[in-house]
């Protein structure tokens, strides 16, 4: 018995590549978030100043306005908040935090989720059943308020908010990983390999696995942009990050206090960041989900 070849994966890739930019809207979405993902990287490089180095910061520079001269002769594009930083330059930072946050809890959530369930889809019986109680008990929690209740325990600071969004994203993952895998255990490439007594460990994550890829992409990058949205809710709640590495979140909640004195650049510019962002990780979700099942897309 033989499997049918696979197609040749450069030509894969580049028929992907077309028709995942052949629509404008992922393009842009691709473009922006590649453009905002390098300046959070370069953020040290090309960022007006450290806006956390007490050294560069003046509070006499407090509240100037967009495009207003400082004390020293500096230029804020962005204005400066309540502490005399630099808005673009917070922003940028921000965005790094904001990235990095997101980025990792979804990778961790994503590795043990998938975990789970491809365990649960093969080995099934008893193991599949409670692992899904599991879930299920998971999901049955507001996301939000799991989140608050682990971070009055843990405290504020990086680690401890990625953590939270770890507990509150693995069962996601676990329960569509769970039913990809269901279909494919049941495919013929399955039972050929089974039939040549490979081991189960080698069929699960050599030929289950890569053929639930597509679908966890794209999960992944749906629950990425809902990372990066949980946080800024936790951390303009006040029980996120610590003023010390503010996100995006953050940098919100310190304006919000001062709109309604006019200060409205403090607040607004940090959410049309956050906006844009959690709006070009969708769109390429959306597009990503559409070229992977074209079925879907019509």
């Amino acid at each position: 018995m033989s499997l049918a070849p696979l197609p040749h994966a450069p030509a894969a890739r580049a028929g992907f590549v077309r028709g995942f930019l052949s629509v404008p809207s992922a393009a842009i979405a691709l473009a922006v978030f590649v453009a905002m993902s390098a300046a959070a990287f370069l953020a040290p490089w090309i960022a007006p100043q450290d806006p956390y180095d007490l050294m560069q910061v003046d509070i006499m520079d407090n509240l100037l306005r967009p495009g207003e001269r400082a004390w020293s002769g500096m230029t804020h594009w962005l204005g400066t908040d309540g502490q005399g930083r630099d808005m673009l330059s917070a922003m940028l930072y921000g965005l790094r935090i904001s990235l990095i946050v997101g980025i990792l809890s979804g990778l961790i959530a994503l590795a043990i989720g998938t975990l789970v369930g491809l365990v649960a889809a093969f080995r099934g019986g008893w193991v599949d059943a409670v692992l899904m109680r599991i879930v299920d008990l998971q999901l049955s929690f507001p996301t939000i308020l799991v989140a608050l209740i682990l971070l009055v325990i843990l405290g504020r600071g990086v680690d401890k908010i990625i953590i939270a969004l770890v507990v509150v994203q693995w069962a996601y993952f676990a329960r569509t990983v769970r039913g990809v895998a269901l279909v494919e255990s049941a495919r013929d490439y399955v039972e050929a390999a089974r039939g040549l007594r490979l081991g189960s460990l080698r069929i699960l994550f050599l030929h289950v696995l890569p053929n639930c890829l597509p679908t966890m992409l794209v999960v992944a990058t749906i629950q990425m942009a809902q990372a990066i949205s949980l946080e800024a809710t936790l951390s303009f709640l006040g029980v996120g990050l610590p003023p010390t590495r503010p996100s995006l979140g953050l940098l919100i909640a310190n304006g919000f206090n001062y709109l309604q004195s006019g200060r409205w650049w403090i607040s607004v510019l940090p959410g049309v960041v956050l906006l844009v962002l959690i709006v070009s990780v969708n769109v390429l979700g959306d597009r990503m989900r559409d070229v992977l099942n074209p079925h879907l897309g019509r």
